[in-house]
């Protein structure tokens, strides 16, 4: 079949009947995204001392939402590093 006979066919543009006959396998995807330290890098620690003092802190006086455990399973999961939003 000519390039004209399967562009008609297939409802597809001659650079994709050329980009098909050339390989049946399609061509590996570049990714762009660059591996870059994230912006609360420097400011990690401090969070999770907030995030520390809170788990004593009065139920109106925490910063986070928390599920209902109580406060030393909380830390534990927080020294951990798990999440605690729900």
């Amino acid at each position: 079949m000519s390039n004209r006979v399967l562009q008609c066919k297939y409802g597809v543009t001659w650079s994709t009947v050329n980009k098909a006959l050339t390989s049946a396998w399609p061509q590996p995807r570049t990714t762009t995204a660059s591996a870059r330290p994230s912006k609360l890098d420097p400011f990690t620690l401090l969070i999770d001392e907030i995030l520390l003092i809170d788990l004593d802190a009065t139920r109106k006086q925490r910063h986070t939402v928390t599920p209902d455990l109580p406060p030393s399973d909380r830390r534990a999961l927080l020294v951990r590093g798990v999440a605690l939003t729900t």
